[in-house]
């Protein structure tokens, strides 16, 4: 098994940086979102200073994503770290506060890392691997996304 697993957004992307990274690492794909604001409510706790209050994405919006986050959780379990490597952008960040919130294992703690991919060549795929950023930090998509979603009903 693989000793380091990197998540990224699309197929075709984890397809690529797997052959660049080698044995050490399995990558796989969220395929885009993973957690959404809630269509049926307002998505905002507005006791507590309008945090968001994002769900899983159901099967019926987005074609077997339960299966790609159990898949996702199991890889995350049998890895010694974890590297969220979205798309470097608002969205990305977004994908992956949410990955790191719903896949990577709390018990026991596994290390997690922000990865930014700038380019899809074996050169800047293996050159950001070093200069990661730590997972916990709170993404900017929060604010935008609830106010966004609060406003055009989900």
């Amino acid at each position: 098994m693989a000793k380091n697993l990197v998540i990224v957004e699309s197929p075709a992307k984890a397809k690529t940086i797997n052959k660049y990274l080698g044995k050490d690492y399995l990558v796989k794909a969220s395929i885009g979102h993973i957690k959404d604001l809630p269509s049926k409510k307002l998505g905002v706790d507005v006791d507590h200073d309008f945090e968001p209050t994002y769900e899983v994405i159901p099967d019926s919006k987005k074609r077997n994503n339960k299966k790609i986050v159990a898949e996702l959780k199991k890889a995350a379990k049998d890895a010694d770290a974890v590297y969220l490597a979205a798309d470097p952008d608002r969205e990305g960040e977004a994908i992956c506060q949410h990955l790191a919130e719903e896949i990577v294992p709390k018990k026991p703690k596994k290390p997690a890392y922000r990865v930014m991919f700038n380019e899809i060549t074996k050169f800047g795929r293996l050159q950001s691997l070093p200069a990661f950023v730590p997972g916990d930090r709170r993404t900017l998509e929060r604010g935008p996304r609830a106010v966004g979603g609060a406003a055009h009903g989900g």
